[in-house]
């Protein structure tokens, strides 16, 4: 099978998944996160290719106070590691490649998914990106305020947890 049959594939895939939204001909955006997380699809050696990029806010982006650089350094570390066992979540894939940078106020999450079954490499994408999302919520340190979207992430935890009060899900 060509790569250029591949890339077809990835696209049906990613036109038809209902977490997908199309920006262009190959970029989507994922819709099931308050993130910006993007997918672009193509085809190598006959499998759908999915390039997922999930872009989160530090925690002094999303806080009225400082958080101290110490403190920061410390999250972003602890945040990189636990998103390293991102391939827990997924089906038909062992091992991926997980890169976690940091850019000022952003960290980025970037992991390529190779499958023969384009739809499951969809499945996978979306996986990937609410283990982001879930793995940031776990990681919001208590005693700090917070803005959105993180207000949004505690509430709806909350809201999923049966809790009422607004407190962080830990």
């Amino acid at each position: 099978m060509s790569d250029s049959d591949a890339a077809d594939r990835a696209r049906r895939a990613a036109t038809m998944h209902d977490s997908f939204e199309s920006r262009t001909e190959d970029e989507y955006a994922v819709t099931t996160t308050v993130f910006d997380a993007d997918v672009s699809v193509g085809g190598a050696d006959g499998s759908a290719v999915f390039d997922v990029t999930v872009h989160v806010p530090m925690l002094d982006a999303v806080t009225t106070d400082r958080v101290a650089p110490v403190v920061e350094d410390g999250w972003f570390d602890t945040f990189s590691l636990r998103v390293e066992d991102v391939d827990g979540v997924l089906r038909g894939i062992d091992d991926i490649a997980v890169a976690v940078e940091r850019d000022g106020d952003e960290a980025t999450v970037g992991a390529e998914l190779v499958d023969i079954d384009a739809n499951r490499a969809a499945d996978n994408a979306v996986a990937v990106v609410e283990y982001v999302e879930g793995t940031y919520v776990e990681g919001i340190i208590p005693g700090y305020d917070y803005t959105e979207p993180v207000t949004h992430l505690i509430q709806r935890a909350s809201d999923t947890g049966g809790g009422t009060q607004g407190g962080t899900p830990l």
